[in-house]
């Protein structure tokens, strides 16, 4: 679905880079742990210890001393620059109904919810394999605006985030017990997969769901905010909490992959973007995401054979099968992105298939008022 017009561009306020009024203190907030990143790179045991309480308990972390700040500004400026083309340019690019996400998305080409809603974000998405083989091309062709900025800017925000995401899951690697250089080997540079860079923009719409509760598709999403909007659904909670964004603090969060890997041990769990609070509801919201996902061939199994400790985590589960998916990573990832898109759109039931591992078992539960 194409939007209704083929000369729109989209202006951005400079301000809403710079000068943005503060997130409320009035809304309801979930505090996440704060990891050092430098202590994890030295495998300090206690901050190890730290990482392995988030990721088994919700699965989301803020991440201070990482190191990216600068090739995020960066990476912001090259959105904003994209955002700007006008609407027939950025169409060239469009990604399509398919089950590949690299390239444009246009706003109103997926849908938010059961009933068919569309969404009103806008969304570029650089395959890391194209960003690592630049200035050949591995993947597909992008604007210009990204072409200009790939060397400088992107490239380089593509690597730090995959040395960052790297350091994390060989931490996890090694609490899951599993012998070393597991995870890494099932995220190899070389082979072809769904990880990428992603801008998103979003208008200023009151109460309105930028992207409706899901759970990552991947291994491990690198998440830069300036303005609020991100809420998690905590275990056992019938209500939602705003992540606050800190500047400084990227916040890092585990997918469907590692919660299959682990036996359910790491927690990929549910998550929503709705329009900012307060006064940052009348400013553009743009966020930045590395999305790290295992290699198009790997099986999304439970590692049973290789770590005791994931085997009795299977073994007491209450439902096992969900761990033995039968999937290569391709497969569940273009499951996932192909039916979301409205051109794909046929029903409650196949939508439900594009929200991911937690988001299947828990929706009659909480409830379509909560959750959608």
């Amino acid at each position: 679905m194409a939007p209704t017009s083929t000369t729109t561009t989209t202006t951005v306020n400079p301000m809403d880079a710079t000068d943005l009024p503060p997130f409320p203190d009035d809304v309801p907030m979930h505090p996440l742990l704060v990891i050092d990143y430098a202590l994890i790179k030295e495998r300090n045991p206690e901050e190890t210890e730290r990482l392995w309480t988030a990721a088994t308990k919700l699965g989301f972390w803020y991440l201070k001393n990482h190191g990216v700040d600068e090739d995020v500004r960066g990476m912001f400026d090259m959105g904003a620059e994209t955002m700007a083309l006008p609407m027939e340019e950025k169409m060239k690019y469009e990604i399509g109904n398919e089950g590949l996400s690299f390239g444009y998305k246009a706003a109103g080409t997926n849908v938010i919810d059961p009933n068919g809603t569309l969404d009103n974000a806008q969304v570029l998405n650089v395959a890391k394999d194209d960003a690592l083989a630049w200035p050949a091309q591995a993947r597909r062709s992008y604007p210009s605006t990204v072409n200009a900025r790939m060397e400088r800017t992107i490239k380089p925000f593509v690597e730090r985030s995959l040395a960052v995401n790297n350091t994390l899951l060989d931490a996890l690697n090694d609490k899951l017990g599993l012998p070393r250089g597991t995870l890494a080997q099932l995220h190899p540079r070389e082979e072809y997969s769904a990880s990428e860079a992603r801008v998103l923009f979003s208008p200023p719409v009151v109460s309105r769901q930028v992207i409706s509760a899901h759970t990552d598709f991947g291994s491990l999403s690198f998440l830069h905010n300036r303005l609020g909007g991100l809420q998690v659904l905590v275990p056992g909670a019938e209500s939602w909490q705003y992540v606050k964004p800190i500047p400084g603090h990227a916040i890092c969060n585990l997918g469907d992959a590692m919660a299959i890997l682990s036996g359910g041990i790491l927690r990929s769990n549910l998550h929503r973007v709705m329009n900012p609070p307060g006064l940052q509801s009348a400013h553009y919201r743009f966020s930045l995401v590395y999305f790290t996902r295992p290699g198009n061939s790997v099986v999304l199994r439970a590692f049973t054979d290789s770590s005791p400790l994931i085997a009795d985590a299977v073994m007491r589960a209450p439902d096992p099968t969900k761990y033995e998916t039968g999937m290569t990573a391709f497969e569940w990832f273009t499951m996932r992105v192909k039916n979301q898109r409205m051109a794909n759109y046929k029903g409650p039931e196949k939508w439900l298939a594009s929200r991911g591992t937690e988001h299947m078992h828990t929706q009659v539960a909480v409830g379509p008022s909560s959750v959608y």
